[in-house]
């Protein structure tokens, strides 16, 4: 078929650098080609391909049948929709257990419709969440698997004889270690001088868990005041251990190629493994994450011996508490990169398929460097149209975080799963705006959560709502599909204008400047700092990466010790934007226009106006988006100059305009500003 995936294309060779060219020949002129001042739109804008439609996770949740699952495989692409990613969920019968083989079944079932459908498919690697146990399988395979913490006791507050924090305090007032307890170090407080004894040990049983696919009560009723129904928790892995990792890569993602490898980036195009913690759910009051050894890793990450600090992870009156905190957590991450992502990445890569997914956190941005395709995550209204978390606080760093990630990592994609746990009142509206904002932030898959198998009984109320099948807006939901399939062809295999860069850390993107850059239309990427010491070329021009040219650099907090050269480089050059609290949204934009000439400048200020320029084909793309709900218009000077034409997304029309007639945006609309150079 004309669609059909080619495994290179959608991979960009597993996580690798591509471009697809458009030859001549790739060009289609639209319906009014006779007219000189029409665009010649490229087919993929007319007719996007299948490999840019949305891939909704379709809950599994009810007793399954071939028959049902080909109706709705055939409805979701009557409504263009080309992809799913199969997420096996709470509500499903107990006879279909966690990779079983009538799971199995049902998933190949799926998957060769699929491959007939011109359809691909993403594969969901738990049963339920978070990611790493193999819906307990791991610790049952293996009890010393279980998730592991560190817990503290005050060794002078403690009596001989009690059992604290699941340890026995002995006649002498030492801690009396059972099997699978192990003495991390015994270390004064600096503010008391009390002896803590810090232990590494296994969470209790019932705590640390992830969440199961079964209801506890056999086919249970919809509750009152549509809470959820309790469901079976298996126990979480200790995915700090590389043994208990490489027990859960086993048992999920070799099952799936001995099941699944001759589908493997072809019809199957990618692994989900989906916000992988420490802690799993439910962790116990008192335990940090932590494992066997833990401290020695800390301690190479961050350059300096941590042990004296570690009462700070529990005593927050401890000198520079939240410091150590913060340093302990990074470097528990990027001990977590090394233990569950690089391995994980590393069998994706070796079995022609894509990691994708996210982390825990939505400004988690070092992890992303294991994922071919780089992703993150809106749950719970973390982010709404017309409320600051749009711009303010960590969730509102997620789109940029994955979007920059695929810049300078070289691949070709990044997603976002968006719309879950909305609630019933969510709307079609908003579910429109949420894409929107991410399309305008670079990404170029869209994840929705969820298409439900079914709502019978208490599975409507389960992390609500369906916003497919099952919602009233299904059947306007195909124009809104093609507009996001449009969308996401041209983020891909297109270069990013922007020559702006914000400085970020493995686990935290700061999100004060980036509010003023997208409120004047000053684009950026965020850049994780490791990149200034691992890949970039930094010099007086400033910062040369992937393809990209930073001519400015913004800090809001010190960087690592290991930027320093590259950070003194550029500060020399007067290229590092330093941003604190009292400076104003003027004095930055004045910085950042000293040192960048403007891409963008609209006249009027138009606060709400957010724009992505990408070049693509020869002509230059502006993504326009009202983020606000009032109506705006505004005049723009562009960087580039040519002919320009307002491509509409959902009817794929693009007539010509005038460059001197204002742009007008509805609220919470997309446009598409091409300009054809001459």
């Amino acid at each position: 078929m004309e669609n059909r995936l080619d495994r290179r294309q959608f991979l960009g060779a597993v996580g690798g650098a591509a471009t697809l060219a458009l030859a001549p020949a790739d060009l289609l002129v639209s319906r009014a080609a006779a007219s000189e001042n029409v665009l010649k739109l490229p087919k993929e804008w007319v007719e996007p391909p299948h490999e840019f439609s949305q891939a909704p996770f379709w809950f599994w949740n009810d007793d399954l049948s071939e028959t049902e699952l080909l109706r709705q495989i055939e409805d979701f692409q009557a409504h263009g929709v080309h992809a799913f990613l199969i997420h096996p969920r709470a509500g499903l019968p107990k006879s279909i257990g966690w990779l079983s083989e009538r799971m199995i079944g049902f998933m190949r079932f799926a998957i060769e419709r699929a491959a007939a459908r011109d359809t691909w498919v993403i594969l969901y690697d738990e049963g339920m969440y978070p990611s790493g146990s193999s819906s307990g399988q791991v610790v049952a395979e293996n009890p010393a698997f279980r998730t592991r913490g560190l817990v503290c006791v005050d060794l002078d507050e403690a009596k001989p004889g009690t059992e604290v924090q699941g340890v026995r305090i002995g006649a002498g007032g030492a801690p009396e270690l059972t099997a699978g307890q192990n003495l991390v170090a015994i270390v004064p407080r600096k503010k008391n001088g009390h002896r803590i004894a810090v232990i590494d040990r296994a969470a209790r049983e019932g705590r640390s868990v992830i969440r199961g696919l079964h209801f506890l009560e056999n086919d249970p009723p919809r509750r009152e005041n549509r809470r959820e129904v309790p469901e079976n928790q298996p126990p979480g892995a200790d995915i700090l251990n590389p043994e208990s990792v490489t027990c859960f890569i086993r048992l999920v993602y070799q099952r799936y190629y001995d099941e699944f490898g001759k589908h493997f980036g072809k019809t199957v195009q990618a692994v989900f493994t989906d916000e992988p913690s420490l802690l799993a759910r439910g962790s116990e009051r008192g335990m940090v994450p932590g494992t066997t050894g833990i401290v020695a890793p800390v301690n190479a990450f961050l350059g300096y011996d941590f042990t004296e600090h570690l009462p700070a992870l529990w005593y927050e009156d401890e000198p520079d508490a939240a410091k150590y905190r913060r340093d302990y957590n990074r470097a528990l991450e990027a001990r977590l990169e090394q233990t569950f992502y690089r391995p994980i990445s590393e069998w994706c890569r070796t079995h022609g398929i894509s990691l994708c997914g996210h982390p825990a956190g939505g400004d988690d941005i070092g992890p992303l460097r294991h994922f071919h395709i780089p992703g993150q995550d809106i749950v719970w209204r973390y982010v709404e149209p017309d409320k600051p978390s749009a711009l303010e606080g960590e969730q509102s760093t997620q789109a940029k975080c994955a979007s920059s990630a695929m810049i300078h990592l070289g691949r070709r994609r990044n997603l976002n799963e968006y719309c879950g746990a909305f609630g019933h009142d969510f709307t079609f509206e908003e579910m429109k705006w949420l894409a929107n904002w991410l399309l305008v932030r670079g990404c170029n898959l869209l994840v929705p959560h969820a298409f439900y198998y079914s709502i019978r009984g208490p599975r409507i109320d389960e992390r609500p709502p369906d916003v497919g099948p099952n919602n009233t807006w299904w059947p306007q939901f195909t124009p809104f599909a093609q507009a996001t399939a449009r969308l996401c062809w041209l983020n891909t295999d297109s270069t990013h204008v922007c020559g702006l860069a914000i400085l970020g850390l493995n686990d935290w993107l700061p999100w004060r400047a980036a509010k003023v850059c997208f409120q004047n239309q000053r684009d950026f990427n965020y850049l994780e700092a490791r990149h200034l010491w691992e890949g970039a070329e930094v010099d007086a021009d400033g910062i040369r990466l992937a393809g990209m040219h930073y001519r400015a650099l913004i800090l809001e907090d010190d960087p690592p010790a290991q930027a320093k050269p590259a950070i003194d480089t550029l500060a020399r050059a007067g290229r590092i934007i330093r941003w604190d609290a009292s400076m104003d949204a003027a004095g930055l934009v004045t910085m950042i226009d000293k040192l960048i000439p403007p891409d963008v400048q609209a006249e009027p200020d138009v606060p709400h106006l957010r724009v992505r320029h990408v070049r693509k084909g020869g002509i230059d793309y502006y993504l326009l988006f009202n983020e606000g709900a009032g109506d705006l218009g505004c005049r723009l000077t562009l960087s580039a100059k040519g002919r320009r034409f307002l491509l509409d997304p959902v009817s794929g029309s693009a007539p010509a305009i005038s460059n001197d007639v204002p742009i007008r945006l509805a609220g919470h609309t997309m446009q598409v500003l091409a300009v054809e150079r001459t």
